[in-house]
């Protein structure tokens, strides 16, 4: 017989509703692809992030928005351009609730495990 499995991982409502803002900003392609590559890139101006797209840097400034809106990016005036820059701690935050519903399902795949083979 196998070793009972550990209770089930809980999420605090809060901490998912927190997380909630982040998955919503990150479910749009364009806004994914700026996560990324200020992620690979550090403070980059709208010049920089629409350079080789096709993207209007007027909707650029849109998806920042709703980015720096979900704590993901903020924004720091250098001289007389604006750069934007990822939040890693927000991204970090996400991926956090990401491990603990993981945890949640591994555990729950083990009881269904155990009670199959009972």
């Amino acid at each position: 017989m196998s070793p009972r499995p550990s209770a089930p991982v809980k999420l605090k409502k809060l901490a998912l509703k927190n997380s909630a803002s982040i998955f919503a900003a990150l479910g749009d392609e364009t806004r994914l692809r700026l996560v990324t590559v200020l992620c690979a890139g550090g403070a980059m101006s709208i010049a920089q992030l629409t350079s080789g797209t096709e993207i209007t840097r007027q909707a650029v400034t849109k998806h920042l928005q709703v980015l720096a809106g979900a704590g993901l990016v903020h924004d720091l005036k250098v001289g007389r351009e604006r750069l934007w820059e990822l939040e890693r701690a927000r991204l970090e935050e996400g991926r956090r609730s990401l491990d603990a519903i993981a945890q949640q399902w591994d555990q729950a795949l083990m009881r269904l495990k155990v009670a199959v083979e009972d």
